[in-house]
Formats: C-alpha cells, structure tokens, sequence
C-alpha cells in the first residue's frame, strides 16, 4: 500500500505541475492576444461550465466505476488538447477561440479526474493516519503548484508559448502511467451501484445533512470568489508591477511558494485538533493578505503578500480536506467529491470571472481590493450561521 501511495503522490505531483503550467501559460497567451481583463475573465466562465453541468456525473462514476481508468481517461482528453495548443501555436493559427475550446476539453476532463482521484486517496491509508496522509498530499500538491507557474514563466520567456504547451504535455503523460502503475484502491467499498439520477441525489442530500461538510465547501467557494486575484495576476504583472513574463512567472507560484513553506511546517508539528476555528481564522488572514496584495505598488511586498495569501490557503486546503473526508463513507466519496469540486471550481473559475469582469469595469486594483473585503464578511456569515463548524475537532491516533 505504501507503493501505492508514493506512485499517487508522484502521478499527483506531475499532473497538478502541468495543470498548473498550463493555467498560467494559457492566461498569458489570451492577455497577449486580447491586451484584455475581459477575456481573462472569460476563461474562468469557460472552465466553470463543465464544472457545474458535468462533476456530479463525474462523481457517480467514481463510486461506481474503476477510480484509476476513470483518471487515465480524463487524461486521454487533456493530453488530446495540450497536443491541439501545440500545433495550432507552432502552425500559427491558435486564436482565442482555440484556447478557449481547449480550456473547455480539459475542463471537462477535469470533471471526471478531480473526483476520482480525490476519492482515491483514503482508500490507500489507515483512517487513523489519513489526516498525516492529507497533509502530505496538500504538500505534494503545493510544490507542483508553485513549480507549474514558476516553470511556465520562465519557459515562455526563454523559448516560447509552443514549448510551455509541449512541457505540459510531458508532465501529464508522466501522471498517466502513475495513475496505471497502481495496484489498490480501483473500487468503491460497499454495495455496487449505477450511474444514476438516484445516485447523484444521495451524494448532495449527504452534504446537506452535514453541517460541516456543507460549511467547508461553503466558505471555500465563497471566500475564493471574492479573494482570489489570479485571473489577473497577468495585467499586474505587465502594467502594474511591470516585471516581465519571468516576474509574472514567480508572482504567480509565490502563492503555491507560501501554500509550500506552510505545507513543510504543517508536518513538522502535530496534527491540528481544532480544525473549525483553524479553518475560519486562516481564511480571514487570506483575505487581508489579499487586500494587501491588490494595494501593492512594490513587487517584494507583492510577493510577500501573496505568499501569505498561500500560507494561509494551504492551512485552510488541509483542515477542509480531513474534514470532508473522515465525515464521508467510502461509498459516498465520488459523489461528495464531485460536490466539493463543484464549489472549488465555482471559487476559482468564478472567481475568475468575478475578479476579470469587475476589473474590466472599473480597475484591477478595486477587482483585489473590493474581493479581499468581500471574503473577510463571507468569513464573519459562515462563522455566525453554522457553529457547528466553528466547534469542529478531528480526533488524531496518540503516538
């Protein structure tokens, strides 16, 4: 089992690289064709779609289906449309609708990846050790993250978009075979069910009934909506900031950089008990780095502030994630997944289009600033309505 976990961590790792790689690269490749915070916006919209029409699907699959061929199909998908950006970038007919249309394949992919390979996870550690175990994983993942953009940025700065999207292509091969070298945890356990209306029903009537379940995806989407200012972390870096492809390369790991020296601290010390309160107080410490962030005229400060920013996220990744996991039965994971999924990609793909569009009507400084105070009241609602999650403790296996 332990192979198995160490073969998911390195797929997780090249696949969440790419992702990543392939985020930023295709957000500088749409401001430099469009010189436009609308269009930035735009890709979040075109990601969020198939988010919300196609992850419960995606989740009933999981619980019903082989886990890792569900992945390695999605993959099949992304590979197919980081192959169609390299050429059409090399033959010199890539457009915005081209990369929009491979926005959205991947997209739809990822509808189906994102919960089986969330579900995946708990079924390869003791549930005694999950909550280490997710930690672990939140580090794996926040290294790939900040790798992903820092990589990008310098790689279309040294040769080029067309080699951005050949890396990308690389890295998610690499997680193909990850995913197809594991030998446990293919299966749901429990009674075998299908693909059905029924069965997508019991997975959003499961999150209702959980006060904690429901809270953590809540304040999560919520609070990402309104804080997030990746979308246009391209025009802060071109008109704000003015430090190039390379500075908006590191602009936009410093925030998985932060997610990563926290994720290294995180395992260092013991398990946190008090999840609830932990997770409430770290996300009204993002929206003030945030707010810092969107004021900053200094590309240090800048940094710093978004390296809060992730240290503060990957704190709240780890409580949410230990949360939702131990309150779900195996059975369920798919589906609860793909509800979860469906509130992370509204935070980041709305977010998105939030943070793009408002820009594109007024500025990107009052995108930043408006959304970092938007996420401190979602904190103050979430905290007052369900005190059910404010009291939340995981209890941890004594050494």
């Amino acid at each position: 089992m332990k192979r198995d976990f160490y073969l998911y961590l390195a797929s997780r790792f090249a696949s969440a690289t790419g992702a990543t790689l392939l985020r930023s690269s295709i957000a500088w490749h749409v401001y430099s064709l469009s010189h436009s915070a609308f269009h930035l916006g735009l890709i979040g919209l075109v990601q969020f779609l198939p988010a919300l029409t196609l992850s419960l699907v995606g989740g009933a699959f999981a619980d019903t289906h082989d886990r890792r061929r569900i992945i390695n199909s999605a993959q099949c998908v992304g590979l197919s449309a980081g192959a169609l950006l390299l050429w059409a970038t090399r033959a010199g007919v890539v457009g915005l609708p081209v990369l929009y249309a491979c926005v959205f394949l991947i997209s739809c992919s990822g509808a189906f990846e994102n919960p089986a390979r969330a579900a995946l996870l708990p079924s390869m550690v003791p549930r005694e050790d999950f909550p280490r175990a997710v930690t672990i994983a939140s580090t794996n993942q926040a290294l790939a993250f900040a790798s992903g953009p820092a990589v990008g940025g310098l790689v279309i700065s040294m040769a080029g978009i067309a080699t951005a999207y050949a890396s990308y292509l690389v890295l998610v091969g690499l997680a193909f075979f990850g995913i197809a070298s594991l030998r446990a945890g293919a299966r749901a356990d429990g009674p075998r069910r299908s693909v059905s209306l029924h069965a997508i029903k019991e997975g959003l009537s499961f999150v209702r009934s959980r006060p904690v379940v429901l809270g953590c995806m809540t304040l999560d989407m919520f609070a990402v909506i309104f804080g997030g200012a990746s979308a246009l972390l391209p025009i802060y870096a071109n008109e704000i900031l003015r430090v190039g492809a390379r500075g908006y390369g590191l602009l936009t790991s410093s925030l998985e950089l932060g997610a990563l020296s926290m994720s290294l601290l995180l395992m260092l010390r013991s398990p946190i008990k008090h999840a609830g309160r932990t997770l409430l107080l770290t996300i009204v410490v993002f929206g003030l780095a945030t707010i810092v962030f969107g004021l900053s005229r200094a590309f240090p400060l800048s940094i710093a502030a978004y390296m809060l920013a992730g240290m503060a996220d990957q704190v709240s990744v780890v409580m949410r994630s230990t949360a939702i996991q131990l309150s779900t039965p195996d059975e369920l994971r798919g589906r609860v997944s793909s509800v979860n999924m469906i509130f992370i990609g509204a935070s980041n793909q709305l977010g998105a289009m939030e943070s793009g569009f408002v820009a594109a009507a007024t500025n990107a400084t009052f995108a930043v600033v408006s959304g970092g105070i938007g996420c401190l009241i979602v904190v103050a609602v979430v905290a007052w309505r369900l005190p059910e999650l404010r009291r939340y403790q995981v209890e941890h296996r004594q050494a």
